[in-house]
């Protein structure tokens, strides 16, 4: 008989996970030799900021886009970046980056005392916007996504791009419930940014 945890390991091949839509992207490298992977770090993107639904984030990973469909573009033209998952609004979860791989998430970081975060981060985008809240799906796809990466990956922390990059980023922000993904994932305090528990328990 397979037991769950066999069965959540199984859904692995190498860094790329089974249960997902792999939508490869050329905006990675290879990880600093010895570096641990302990780390999820949470974002939001909609592109256009607040369009939900669209191709454009999937485009913009695989550096597809096409700069002068919307105004807004031209601001980030020539970007490259990726992110090893992307949760859509209704669930769906796209792997774009082996998550043995580097991928260009974080940028100017430092948590737990380490900077360049991308070096041993596993990083997740959800379809959203900086104040706006998340759907149900997205949140059990996101806590069905966290529960696979501790079977393969020694996970100990949990953080959003805010915490990471305070000042410079905003994101997944206030909208997200983060006491939400803890009780889903009925993990210990010690793995969220306290502050980001406490505002969530007041605010959601």
């Amino acid at each position: 008989m397979t037991t769950p945890d066999e069965s959540m390991r199984g859904a692995w091949r190498g860094g790329w996970l089974q249960t997902a839509r792999h939508c490869a992207s050329p905006n990675h490298g290879p990880r600093p030799e010895g570096a641990i992977v302990d780390l999820i770090v949470i974002h939001s993107i909609s592109l256009p900021p607040g369009v939900y639904g669209g191709p454009e984030v999937e485009q913009l990973f695989t550096n597809q886009l096409d700069w002068k469909a919307h105004p807004y573009f031209e601001q980030i033209r020539g970007m490259e970046v990726s992110s090893h998952f992307f949760v859509r609004r209704d669930g769906e979860v796209i792997q774009f980056v082996d998550a043995d791989a580097r991928a260009w998430h974080a940028g100017r970081s430092c948590w737990r005392g380490r900077s360049n975060c991308n070096d041993d981060s596993i990083g997740i985008e959800l379809e959203g916007l900086e104040g706006d809240v998340f759907e149900v799906a997205q949140y059990a796809a996101l806590v069905q996504l966290c529960t696979q990466l501790v079977q393969r990956y020694p996970i100990a922390h949990v953080a959003g791009h805010e915490h990471i990059a305070p000042g410079r980023k905003q994101d997944p922000g206030p909208g997200f419930s983060w006491s939400r993904l803890r009780a889903g994932l009925g993990w210990s305090d010690d793995f969220f940014p306290p502050d980001a528990l406490r505002q969530s328990i007041a605010g959601n």
